[in-house]
């Protein structure tokens, strides 16, 4: 199955385009469970097990693993271990090297902890990705206008009369032979999110910053997925992980995207503002 099919059967098959992002910050976990890895596993698996029916993806942070060092690289196999198999694993490191870098880091995220898709970043160029589009069945997010301020930076400027997220997102719709290539763009920038959505054509975008981050659950769902006739998954982490304080979080979290999900469903059968 080609990585773009099995995107869209987990969100068929759950009844969602929700991704749940498993940045566990083990300062906000319930008191009495501690900050230790072992406290951080309870709590993943407790989500995941609440959610997993209902979600489509899940997207751990490598940061927040990789800060625990051998431990948490254990505690991350670990976590991907725990999500079935029907649901997309999502691994969120921004990799973008060249060379056997790049071949390597390819395949720790998709033979060690078996990601489904990776997040990349396109500055080094198609050799700083292409060993991630020579895995049969798996796919590659490539940043394009990230949610954080800093975007405009560099992502904005303009080159050949485009701004530059306008020609990575036509860039990368050329290396999208194999149906494995997507884009990441932040739901802070809900125009710029549905000029990305017109050129990327069938290809996924995975879209952050809903939430927390300040971007709209209903602008960033109309113009992710051409109101709903193109592939999208929606990142969601702190409103979900952190729904409450108490050992009731997994419930809870499981209340938060039930929300989420009828939010999103309800708007298929309302005409646009």
């Amino acid at each position: 199955m080609s990585a773009l099919k099995k995107l869209t059967a987990s969100a068929e098959a759950h009844n969602s385009i929700l991704c749940v992002g498993l940045d566990l910050d083990p300062t906000r976990l319930p008191p009495g469970m501690g900050e230790n890895t072992t406290a951080i596993a309870q709590f993943a698996i407790r989500i995941i097990a609440a959610t997993s029916d209902i979600v489509a993806a899940y997207k751990p942070n490598l940061a927040f693993y990789e800060a625990f060092g051998p431990d948490g690289l254990s505690l991350l196999k670990l976590i991907c271990s725990r999500i079935p198999e029907d649901t997309l694993i999502i691994l969120d490191g921004k990799r973008g090297d060249i060379g056997n870098s790049a071949a390597f880091y390819a395949r720790a995220l998709f033979e060690l902890y078996r990601a489904d898709w990776v997040t990349v970043s396109p500055y080094m160029g198609f050799d700083s990705i292409k060993p991630f589009l020579e895995f049969k069945g798996k796919g590659a997010f490539v940043l394009c206008l990230t949610s954080n301020p800093g975007a405009r930076d560099f992502q904005r400027l303009e080159f050949n009369g485009k701004p530059l997220y306008h020609n990575v997102a036509r860039k990368v719709a050329t290396w999208n032979k194999e149906g494995n290539c997507g884009l990441v763009v932040g739901a802070t920038y809900p125009e710029q999110l549905a000029e990305v959505r017109e050129i990327a054509e069938d290809m996924p975008i995975l879209i952050p910053g809903v939430g927390a981050q300040g971007g709209d659950l209903e602008k960033a769902v109309r113009g992710g997925t051409a109101n709903f006739t193109r592939p999208a998954i929606i990142n969601v982490s702190r409103s979900v992980l952190y729904a409450s304080e108490g050992d009731d979080f997994d419930k809870a979290a499981r209340a938060a995207v039930e929300r989420l999900n009828a939010q999103i469903n309800g708007l298929r059968t309302q005409p646009q503002a």
